[in-house]
């Protein structure tokens, strides 16, 4: 018999004692996936670093701190982390919602994602999943699409130093492109992703429900 959710144990440390800079939100999950590395309690491999965008870069999220009321952020792409856990139903860790930390999978979809039906097609929503070890192994960023034409900082950039690999020091657009001849993982629909790792039979009715 599968263990009930509530024996479910964080991989990371509460919210804030996680390392966060508002607004790099792909360095937030990176951390996230270092920090998983550096224990014994999951195997890093049920980890993956979930982007989110579409060809326009709009997509819009709900239940997120930076949110009023019931308005959905539309961000140009959001980061997030998915943990395809071994018991009965999978978790979300997202820095920037003000729903749990972590957060069961099917309580995310229905209050952050909800549904791609109701938008229009321009904000339907795409999946790129990349497996932590390799998001680990293969991101980088310069931190240079934080800054405006006179090279100042839109927003503070985080204190540590810049991510990069042996290959290269900037590659951040290669994840947030939805094109799955680019980049690393697997590209999907929003709807696919959610069937796929979510459990509820009928998502559509339990949004229906709130």
């Amino acid at each position: 018999m599968a263990r009930p959710a509530a024996a479910y144990e964080p991989a990371v440390p509460a919210r804030l004692a996680c390392a966060y800079t508002s607004c790099y939100c792909e360095e937030n999950v990176w951390k996230l996936c270092e920090y998983i590395r550096s224990q014994d309690q999951y195997p890093l491999e049920e980890f993956y670093a979930v982007f989110i965008s579409n060809d326009r870069r709009m997509i819009p999220l709900w239940k997120q701190k930076s949110g009023h009321g019931d308005e959905p952020v539309v961000w140009d792409y959001h980061v997030i982390l998915l943990h395809v856990s071994s018991r009965e139903q999978n978790f979300i860790y997202d820095l920037d919602t003000v729903l749990p930390f972590p957060c069961p999978f099917d309580m995310y979809s229905v209050e952050a994602f909800r549904l791609d039906d109701g938008l229009r097609p321009e904000f339907h929503r795409k999946i790129r999943m990349i497996r932590a070890d390799l998001y680990l192994k293969t991101f980088a960023s310069d931190r240079s699409h934080m800054k405006d034409a006179n090279g100042k900082w839109q927003k503070p950039p985080p204190s540590y130093p810049c991510i990069e690999t042996a290959d290269s020091k900037m590659n951040l657009d290669d994840f947030i492109s939805m094109n799955p001849e680019v980049g690393w993982g697997s590209v999907v629909p929003l709807p696919d992703f959610v069937h796929r790792f979510g459990r509820q039979t009928d998502y559509s009715y339990s949004l229906e429900e709130q």
